[in-house]
């Protein structure tokens, strides 16, 4: 999805995600599998580099290891995308978000996103 106030991030993120599905077929009866893992927001220098700490999008960021164990496991199943470290809330929503009308998601995750967000 779009994101406000993370405009190429999440443009680079969607360009990796399109990539990798169109990768995944190309290489079918190769022997080389592709999988895609898509993690939510995590504990990393991230936060701290792109000054996120006061948002809501980053107050529930979940541990790396989690995510890397989930990435891990999806690839064994021979998943294509692997959405990992989502919060109970975020999941929902991640479901319902290519249904919901493009402004409301759009202001939706610009708030999300927005400095002193956080409550």
């Amino acid at each position: 999805m779009p994101g406000p106030l993370q405009a190429v991030y999440y443009a680079t993120k969607a360009y990796v995600t399109s990539w990798s599905n169109a990768l995944w077929r190309e290489v079918q009866g190769t022997g080389v599998t592709v999988s895609c893992l898509m993690p939510g927001a995590m504990q990393t220098g991230f936060i701290n580099r792109g000054d996120l700490s006061s948002t809501q999008l980053f107050a529930h960021a979940v541990s790396p290891e989690g995510v890397a164990k989930a990435g891990y496991e999806g690839i064994i199943e021979g998943k294509l995308n692997i959405t990992a470290g989502l919060t109970v809330a975020q999941k929902p929503f991640m479901k319902l978000a290519p249904m919901l009308p493009k402004k409301m998601l759009m202001n939706n995750v610009y708030k999300m996103q927005e400095q002193g967000s956080r409550k």
